[in-house]
């Protein structure tokens, strides 16, 4: 019987930098290799940094944007997002929460990233995905939830390895909250010094990974923070092995390719320029409602 292959790397990037407000902004997708993975059709991280002088601050995204066509999925590995939109939700949540946005046929969005000064190490580390949804769903009503962190289903590591937090799709049989458009995963995985995890691959999923921070082995190839990494088709095992004494986070993501034509424009994710036109002018229109300027903080 032929043993499992470990799939091989397509392609490692860092992304393009930015620097708001005291946060480090890295954006990886789209990028000059693919324009989606998966459903995942954008990702940035924002990470602080320290000044000069010591201090360290965070506020950033301070501004409303219209959303169409793509689930927003914010995660918080550190810090605070505090979430508002168009339809009524205003929802704070610190590190290990989820905001979860489906803006279907149209969503103005409010999310402040800031520090958690209630912990002794008020870092921010925020990966926030868009996914691309199904054209079936692009006109469907808006749709916001909210999870903190003992709410995401999380299941302990073989030999004392760690966890993974099954934050969208499924890890055997554990069935993530937030919903799913299609075949599609988002899993973080907290991985002990010295320890390693496998996974299986499926047939036809698109897969990567993103290192938020610190290094990882990943099918015998080592990659420090910041790099996301991406994997072909050929092979059926991802392996990570954590050759560090620390513990190491990883968010493991893909899905079924998305089939349809991508066209965007923005926050506006459709599938032919025509509803990029639509979008914009329902917008103008005032058809996304509004965010009351009272329940800004």
């Amino acid at each position: 019987m032929r043993a499992n292959i470990k799939k091989k790397i397509r392609f490692s990037l860092r992304g393009k930098c930015a620097q708001e407000a005291g946060i480090e902004v890295r954006r990886f997708l789209p990028n000059e290799f693919v324009q989606a993975i998966g459903p995942f059709v954008f990702i940035e991280h924002f990470l602080s940094y320290k000044q000069l002088n010591g201090s360290q601050n965070g506020l950033v995204d301070n501004r409303s944007i219209p959303c169409r066509g793509i689930a927003i999925f914010t995660y918080i590995l550190a810090g605070e997002v505090e979430h508002l939109d168009s339809i009524g939700n205003h929802v704070k949540l610190s590190s290990g929460g989820v905001h979860w946005t489906s803006s279907g046929k149209g969503i103005i969005l409010y999310e402040t990233i800031m520090s958690d000064f209630r912990v002794s190490n008020p870092d921010i580390s925020v990966v926030r995905f868009w996914v691309n949804l199904p054209s079936k769903y692009k006109s469907g009503e808006p749709e916001y939830l909210s999870f903190q962190s003992d709410e995401i289903p999380k299941k302990e590591l073989d030999d004392i390895a760690g966890w993974i937090k099954i934050l969208s799709g499924e890890y055997e049989n554990e069935m993530a909250k937030v919903p799913c458009c299609s075949k599609e995963f988002l899993y973080h995985i907290h991985l002990e010094g010295g320890k390693q995890f496998s996974i299986i691959t499926g047939k036809a999923i698109e897969y990567a990974a993103f290192l938020p921070s610190g290094r990882i082995v990943i099918n015998d190839v080592e990659f420090q923070a910041g790099n996301l990494v991406a994997f072909t088709s050929g092979g059926e095992i991802v392996e990570l092995y954590n050759s560090s004494e620390i513990v190491v986070d990883i968010i493991l993501f893909g899905g079924e390719p998305y089939k349809e034509p991508i066209v965007a424009e923005g926050t506006f994710v459709m599938n032919t320029p025509h509803e990029i036109t639509q979008a914009f002018n329902d917008y103008y229109d005032g058809k996304y409602g509004q965010i009351k300027n009272s329940e800004k903080s």
